[in-house]
């Protein structure tokens, strides 16, 4: 009997990939393949791809270059948003057997199988194939999550987006907004809690757009989730702030698990930039959403998406949006630098921005984001928060999130791992991150399980 084929994954890009890519490998896994390390040389290597990443093809070629430095005779399938938008390029990369676009990678063990068969049996065909459907035609929900970390889990809650901003390819590659209906991703969930993971992070492409299709919405799944047995927090990735409703904030603030962090994507303080980028806000509708939040939860965590160098963005207005972010009480940011994607609006637009000046306003950002990430932590020295403490161990030491986002430091102890502890935040490492120490009131054998 021969041993089965041996199948690794690599992904770039976004916890929607991340979760995605877990999908997959259990769907190789049922198929009778086996999963294995990539340097384990093995028989099939999947790239999940990503649209945003910049220099998404040189990106694609230079992982592909090295699958084969591995394994010279592997077979190379590629998924993900890039397979869906540019099929054909990636395809004429040496060394790859498969591309599949958003209709198709579901179905990837099936289509593996059947160009290694067709190779065994010597039909006549292209060195690599390609197989992908028109965006419009994909229609249904395929949710996942990954299993690779028992303390924190990605959950996909819904996919694809109605709202084509002027700077994203996203819709072009993951199509329209659709979910599961609450039903389904409640299966979802107790089947996580079943293997024992402690958090959930729910994800998707415009995760407040959940309910599309289904006459649901995201608040009634948060109400829903917030009475599951068996999870102890669920973490909202990232909400528009025109979904992110009274409803939702005020969810969260009484929720027994939801955690008071809230990822608002903003990409600029300048209404005109807002404007350019076809986003369904202003600022003022933001600077609203986040008072809220901290007028409800004045420890809540606020993350900020912002982009840099976006066509019109002059001086003016990359110091209004720096101003703005000033302005109002955020506590960290994600700084992208735009880069041009085809079939994009903005692509077509005026007033580029220089690279170097997008790459300087992005270190700006970034200057700042440390600034109010640091005053974040240092407002909550000297309290007692609950911690979630992960696996790894790092020179004797382990780390853990509490449930506003603080990431904590202390002494590995095994008794510790993938449970809510309750820590005194002490001080500040030489790295960011804070030092705590088990609550003076508990002990290692009295924490919250």
């Amino acid at each position: 009997m021969s041993s089965p084929r041996t199948v690794a994954f690599h992904t770039l890009g976004c916890k929607l990939n991340f979760s995605e890519t877990s999908t997959l490998a259990r769907s190789l896994e049922e198929a009778g393949y086996a999963k294995v390390r990539q340097e384990e040389r093995p028989d099939v290597f999947v790239l999940n791809t990503c649209s945003v990443t910049e220099n998404a093809d040189k990106e694609c070629r230079r992982h592909v270059r090295r699958f084969l430095s591995i394994n010279p005779d592997a077979f190379i399938a590629v998924v993900g948003c890039y397979a869906q938008l540019k099929p054909d390029e990636i395809v004429s990369i040496p060394g790859v057997d498969l591309v599949l676009g958003a209709n198709e990678k579901f179905d990837l063990a099936t289509h593996i199988d059947q160009r290694i068969a067709s190779a065994h049996h010597g039909q006549p065909g292209p060195k690599g194939e390609a197989i992908h459907s028109p965006i419009k035609d994909l229609k249904h929900f395929v949710p996942s999550y990954n299993t690779n970390d028992r303390t924190r889990t990605f959950l996909k809650v819904q996919d694809g987006c109605d709202y084509f901003c002027s700077f994203c390819t996203i819709p072009l590659a993951r199509g329209r907004s659709r979910s599961a209906t609450i039903a389904e991703t409640i299966k979802q969930v107790e089947a996580i809690a079943a293997a024992g993971v402690k958090e959930i992070v729910l994800t998707g492409v415009n995760t407040g757009d959940f309910g599309k299709g289904h006459d649901q919405d995201f608040l009634q799944l948060t109400e829903a989730l917030d009475e599951v047995e068996g999870i102890d927090r669920f973490r909202i990735s990232s909400i528009e702030p025109n979904l992110c409703h009274d409803g939702v904030i005020d969810l969260v603030a009484g929720s027994k698990r939801f955690a008071p962090h809230f990822h608002m994507p903003l990409q600029s303080g300048s209404d005109v930039i807002l404007q350019r980028m076809r986003r369904r806000y202003d600022t003022a509708l933001y600077a609203e959403r986040v008072a809220r939040i901290k007028e409800r939860m004045p420890h809540a965590c606020i993350g900020v998406d912002v982009i840099t160098g976006t066509p019109g963005e002059t001086d003016d207005e990359f110091l209004r949006t720096h101003e703005y972010l000033r302005s109002i009480p955020v506590d960290y940011l994600h700084v992208f630098t735009y880069s041009e994607r085809a079939n994009t609006t903005a692509v077509r637009m005026d007033e580029s921005v220089p690279m170097e000046t997008r790459r300087e306003r992005t270190r700006q950002l970034r200057v700042l984001s440390n600034k109010l990430q640091r005053a974040f932590y240092q407002r909550h020295l000297g309290t007692t928060r609950n911690v979630l403490f992960e696996a790894e161990e790092n020179e004797g030491r382990m780390l853990g999130f509490t449930d506003n986002y603080l990431r904590v430091t202390m002494p590995y102890d095994p008794k510790l791992v993938n449970r809510i502890t309750p820590v005194e935040l002490n001080h500040i490492d030489g790295e960011g991150h804070i030092i705590g120490r088990i609550a003076q009131h508990e002990s290692a054998n009295c924490v919250i399980s």
